[in-house]
């Protein structure tokens, strides 16, 4: 495979497009509203009309607005239809040919919800074909790699990335060419990639849409990194959860193999190299990155004392670049259109955009990527619509069990690395779940404890002891059953596990107590003070 024969694939794909393209979404979320019966009947529709010379049926990745799944595109128009059924597909044909009105409603392109958004990492999510290598290759997939590999030094790729400013986006936030530069640095036998795409947060779906909708995206961002750091083997770690992505990504890897994209000297260059998917069992624990090496390897997922690093001795002893699917998605993009152009977004200490699951009691639920500095409030109540039927929010839980809830009084605080810390949440994967004037934070509290309860590996006792303790102090308080001196022992409770477990997940397991804690101090006392006042009445 050379440049002209890649070109080659990508003017035939291009020159095979009907003048009109339906898009029906076939991610997780619209299959479960009935996406393929939706598509099976838009295709019937064509072929009884005898259309098939004039209009393409395919399907695609996420479309973002997934409140309103069922949901297809028609192109060149641009319409967005919502909560479509099987029944409306032949007026979805007949507007798209006369321009008549269908059956279902329209989506409002013009909201906030999708103007706000700048897509890089889902720049193809909701229009390409994710099961067809030709579709990515029609929209420049696959040059990133080739121009890397025949025009650029591993190091000056390493600058590249390094001068973008693109950071983690797995929740960390350490800069990615910095990771990139100690890995390359490393002498050794062999190295080894991972994409850590074991996503488990209650709420997140980023890493998962990304997979399904443009899994080509991650494989050549992957390729990349290898290069890079002199890598020739990769993983994809996954979790058995996401059946769909790991279809797509099995079957993105076959099809990149026998195009001679990815296995020995790609592009006619020196280059090889080859990826497996490793499948993982749920454990929430395996997306540290220890747990992550040790499952590879065949052993229980359970995180390990650090230092050594990965980057230093990682997967079966070697050195091992860990990045997770949503930072190795912008690689490519970077790559294509440099690091000045990627440096210009954002915020000065993080640059470019994020991508958040938006949940919640909210109106606009589903997958939105804003530019980094975009405002909490711009989120929730601009892009989200607010909380429904006239509510009012009370906070956002950013950052998944890890993270915090943030008021609503700092809704004006644009989302970045530094500005989340402060107010005691974490930026995390992406997932923001808002809650309403309603929500008991102490329930809010307690649910993430629990989780992180029953996700404990046990390897460290402040994590497994202390999780369950904290449970059982929330629980106490939530029925009504505690004192002034429990919440006093949760805070030193909090602070002990916080600072003595072994790996992040006990380490930020607190950290939802604590947010509450610092921001809904009230919602505790009136609890503790609900038992006061039944004691007094006793009294009497």
């Amino acid at each position: 495979m050379d440049l002209s024969e890649l070109l080659e694939i990508a003017d035939r794909e291009r020159a095979s497009q009907k003048p009109i393209q339906i898009r029906c979404c076939m991610a997780a979320g619209c299959m479960s509203a009935n996406s393929a019966a939706v598509k099976e009947s838009l295709e019937k529709a064509v072929d009884q009309a005898q259309l098939s010379d004039r209009i393409r049926v395919c399907g695609v990745g996420c479309m973002g607005l997934c409140c309103q799944g069922a949901l297809v595109g028609v192109d060149p128009e641009g319409t967005l239809y919502e909560k479509v059924t099987p029944d409306d597909a032949p007026s979805i044909i007949a507007a798209a040919l006369d321009g008549k009105e269908a059956t279902c409603q329209k989506g409002d392109l013009k909201h906030p919800f999708f103007t706000r958004q700048l897509p890089i990492v889902l720049e193809n999510s909701g229009k390409i074909d994710p099961e067809r290598i030709e579709a990515y290759i029609a929209v420049s997939g696959y040059q990133a790699l080739y121009h890397v590999l025949h025009e650029m030094k591993p190091n000056e790729v390493i600058e590249e990335i390094t001068r973008s400013g693109l950071r983690g986006r797995g929740g960390a936030g350490y800069p990615t060419g910095l990771k990139w530069a100690t890995v390359a640095k490393e002498k050794a036998d062999r190295k080894y990639v991972i994409c850590n795409a074991d996503e488990g947060d209650p709420g997140a779906y980023m890493d998962r849409s990304v997979l399904e909708s443009d899994p080509h995206r991650i494989l050549e961002g992957m390729a990349i990194a290898a290069y890079a750091i002199g890598a020739s083997q990769g993983y994809i770690y996954i979790r058995a959860e996401y059946p769909l992505a790991i279809s797509r990504l099995q079957m993105a890897i076959r099809q990149a193999q026998r195009l001679g994209l990815l296995g020995s000297q790609i592009f006619d260059s020196p280059f090889d190299f080859r990826i497996d998917l490793r499948i993982g069992a749920g454990a929430y624990v395996c997306g540290e990155e220890t747990a992550l090496m040790a499952s590879i390897e065949g052993k229980r997922g359970t995180p390990r004392p650090r230092p050594p690093y990965p980057a230093e001795s990682g997967l079966w002893g070697y050195p091992t670049l860990i990045n997770n699917v949503e930072t190795l998605a912008n690689v490519p993009w970077i790559i294509r259109k440099g690091a000045d152009w990627f440096a210009s977004i954002g915020t000065e200490k993080s640059k470019g955009t994020k991508v958040f699951a938006l949940a919640g009691k909210v109106r606009n639920t589903g997958l939105i990527e804003v530019p980094m500095g975009t405002t909490l409030r711009q989120i929730v109540e601009e892009m989200g619509g607010g909380v429904p039927d006239g509510g009012e929010a009370k906070a956002v839980q950013t950052g998944g069990p890890s993270g915090g809830c943030i008021p609503a009084e700092a809704f004006d605080t644009p989302v970045d690395y530094e500005s989340l810390v402060q107010l005691g949440s974490i930026m995390g994967s992406g997932g923001a779940i808002v809650m309403d004037k309603d929500t008991n934070m102490v329930d809010v509290a307690r649910y993430f404890m629990e989780f992180c309860m029953e996700e404990s590996c046990g390897k460290c006792t402040p994590c497994r002891v202390g999780t369950v303790q904290l449970y059982r102090l929330l629980t106490k308080i939530r029925e009504g059953r505690a004192l002034l001196a429990d919440l006093e022992r949760l805070e030193e409770l909090c602070d002990m596990v916080k600072s003595t477990s072994l790996c992040g997940l006990g380490q930020s397991a607190p950290n939802p107590i604590l947010s509450t804690l610092r921001y809904f101090r009230d919602d505790y006392l009136a609890l503790i003070k609900s038992r006061q006042e039944r004691e007094e009445k006793r009294t009497v």
